[in-house]
């Protein structure tokens, strides 16, 4: 026991690799995409945004199946012309030990540390990509009355998008922060900091109490990171 105390003190604490599916008990997890605001940037933002009742979402259509026209246009549309869908490369920015099909850009196997829940997911089939700002929610806040170029850029941008577990993802659905929020309650800065970096790139709207939970969320950034 002496010995063991004595390799602590000199070694001090460190980073212990995580398990499938088990919690995160060190710092919180903070990765955002590139091009997210900072806090105060964040909470200047914000304030500016138009402050609007909730649209309707009449004429709202997400799928395209049936014939029927989506008003985001293809999901995961390959908007820089890399021949690589937006899907994958979120996947291949938020995974780690990332591994490729054979001869394509599809990720067919990677970790993620899922920031939703602070634990750590190896299987890709239950990872899904989650627009920070929901789709609908872009409709009710503006996003109906843009020309369709535009809505596709918005559903496909990067700093909009990330990997996380399937299941929370799911349970989210088309809420907003008021009404959602990550369970991991460490990740409420950072989730604020991209819903708000989206919202402004657009200039789309927010209701009162969006922003207030919005505000409550950038609150959280002033807080030290658990240890």
């Amino acid at each position: 026991m002496r010995w063991l105390l004595l390799i602590i003190l000199l070694t001090g604490c460190s980073a212990i690799p995580l398990s499938p599916g088990t919690q995160a008990s060190g710092p919180q997890l903070d990765r955002v995409p590139a091009g997210t605001l900072d806090a105060a940037a964040a909470r200047t933002s914000l304030a500016t945004l138009p402050l609007s009742a909730p649209g309707r979402l009449d004429g709202y259509v997400r799928d395209c199946d049936n014939g029927k026209s989506c008003v985001f246009g293809q999901p995961w549309f390959d908007t820089d012309g890399d021949g690589c869908d937006q899907r994958s490369q979120v996947l291949a920015r938020d995974l780690t030990a990332v591994e490729r099909k054979p001869g394509r850009c599809s990720v067919q196997s990677g970790t993620l540390d899922d920031p939703y829940t602070a634990s750590q997911i190896s299987s890709v089939s239950k990872i899904q990509i989650d627009h920070v700002v929901p789709l609908a929610e872009m409709w009710r806040s503006g996003a109906a009355t843009w020309p369709q170029e535009r809505r596709v850029s918005a559903a496909n941008d990067l700093r909009n998008l990330i990997a996380v577990s399937g299941k929370v993802n799911q349970s989210k659905g088309d809420k907003t922060p008021d009404e959602w929020m990550p369970p991991n309650a460490g990740y409420a800065c950072s989730y604020g900091r991209i819903y708000v970096t989206v919202k402004a790139a657009y200039g789309m709207s927010v209701a009162p109490a969006e922003r207030s939970a919005l505000e409550r969320a950038l609150t959280t950034c002033d807080t030290p990171p658990a240890t």
